[in-house]
């Protein structure tokens, strides 16, 4: 038996908030420039865990697992996202997002070479 959640008004905010970006970013340069705001917030949160872990040494193994557990989550979820056409932003903002933490883990990754 499948619960479906209760509409909350948090929920019903959130929903509201995701279509009007939607409707927002219906103009291709509005959409650009909100890729390219997650791309470069993906690749400061990728950097800073790549200079965090170099720092402290001990947590190179959780930092990452963390990192490619965060990736796959967002894999997952754009697997989902795919089927359902009018939620394309999302998959816009994942894709952008995983594009910047790999680049922010990659540079990371030549500095400590």
């Amino acid at each position: 038996m499948v619960f479906k959640p209760q509409k909350t008004k948090f929920q019903l905010l959130v929903i509201q908030n995701f279509k009007s970006l939607s409707q927002w970013a219906v103009n291709p340069w509005r959409r650009y420039s909100l890729a390219l705001t997650v791309i470069l917030t993906g690749y400061f949160f990728g950097s800073s865990l790549g200079m965090i872990s170099a720092v402290v040494e001990l947590i190179d193994p959780v930092g990452a697992f963390l990192a490619v557990f965060f990736i796959e989550v967002l894999i997952q979820f754009r697997r989902r996202l795919l089927s359902d056409k009018r939620k394309k932003i999302l998959v816009l903002l994942i894709d952008s997002l995983r594009i910047g933490l790999f680049y922010g883990f990659f540079t990371e990754s030549l500095k400590l070479l």
